[in-house]
């Protein structure tokens, strides 16, 4: 992102978002700002699957706006998500609401199995442009 793309406070990420530079968008498109987060994983802050984690600046507005919002962090935060792999790239309070949604039902429902299909939605998401932001 450009230095002074916040420069007004957090926005939310859009689609073509006007903030990231040339290089940002290869490595966004190549998915590389993701690596990171694996160390995340292996401290044991982080697991692979599971709800992702919200920016700080957005969790208090959507806990205000989304009722149950807070339930999501009942589960350890991922690098990918049952919402990640079935809904949208989001931008929006109404998109942070759908996707709580799937969030919730991972929750409720985690397994082995569940975790397997969504690692395969994954790899479909990494490796085709669908996903791409």
């Amino acid at each position: 992102m450009r230095t002074d793309a916040e420069k007004n406070g957090a926005v939310w990420a859009m689609k073509s978002d006007p903030r990231v530079t040339k290089v940002g968008k290869i490595i966004r498109k190549t998915r590389i700002d993701e690596l990171p987060q694996l160390w995340n994983v292996l401290k044991g802050e982080m697991s692979l699957i599971g709800p992702r984690p919200e920016r700080p600046e957005f969790v208090s507005e959507l806990e205000k706006e989304i009722p149950f919002y807070s339930l999501r962090h009942a589960v350890k935060p991922g690098v990918t998500g049952w919402a990640q792999v079935c809904y949208p790239y989001g931008s929006s309070v109404e998109d942070a609401r759908r996707k709580l949604e799937y969030d919730l039902y991972y929750a409720k429902n985690m397994s082995i199995l569940l975790d397997v299909r969504i690692i395969l939605k994954t790899i479909g998401v990494v490796l085709f442009p669908k996903g791409a932001r």
